[in-house]
């Protein structure tokens, strides 16, 4: 996957979905910026921060995704398979369903995710290094730029949701432990039930990500 590179963007998420509107990129194709000024998060929230950290967006076609995957759990898919490549660096870290990477018990980073027609775009921000945003950083020391070819590689495998799911699940039992925001409400995950599409039983009631 071909990656453009920006020393500033406003956001790299909303600068890529006018791109592919415009038809002036197609995928697959990545964008990264060192420094985010207006940055897209999940519920509207803005990811912000400074060069050191990781601020991306990418396009896929939905015929390359696989077979398998619900398009309702792509952002559980590709933030897991961030949360991988970042163990190679950094230990303790895991994925808060369905989108949030943490760091121990501190946010790190997020995933946030759109179809267009027969493309799929998303957008992720890792807090490398010590940020501005209100968040935490894995203070790593690496480069941005090959943490997003590292991630890319291992994206283009496309491993089958089943296997990314199966080892999800296991590591549910720690996403039980917080809350998270549902339906525009602050919900305990704590008698939640993973399903095997990625969606969650509260209550008896079915939720997705969506996000």
């Amino acid at each position: 996957m071909d990656i453009v590179y920006f020393d500033e963007l406003d956001s790299t998420q909303t600068y890529l979905i006018e791109q592919i509107k415009s038809k002036k990129l197609s995928a697959p194709i990545a964008l990264m910026a060192k420094r985010q000024t207006a940055g897209v998060g999940s519920r509207e929230n803005s990811w912000e921060g400074g060069e050191g950290n990781l601020f991306f967006s990418f396009a896929v076609n939905l015929d390359d995704l696989p077979k398998d995957l619900p398009l309702n759990s792509v952002s559980i898919y590709f933030s897991y398979i961030m949360k991988e490549v970042l163990e190679k660096f950094s230990s303790n870290i895991w994925l808060k369903w369905p989108n949030d990477l943490y760091y121990f018990k501190h946010k790190i980073g997020g995933t946030i995710t759109k179809k267009l027609d027969t493309v799929l775009l998303c957008g992720m921000g890792i807090n490398l290094k010590k940020n501005s945003n209100g968040f935490e950083a894995l203070n790593l020391n690496i480069e941005a730029d090959f943490l997003l070819e590292s991630y890319l590689k291992e994206l283009e495998n496309y491993p089958s949701w089943k296997q990314i799911f199966s080892k999800y699940a296991l590591e549910f039992e720690i996403t039980k432990r917080v809350s998270a925001h549902i339906q525009g409400e602050y919900k305990s995950l704590e008698n939640a039930v993973l399903s095997q599409d990625g969606s969650l039983i509260i209550n008896n009631k079915r939720v997705y990500s969506l996000r």
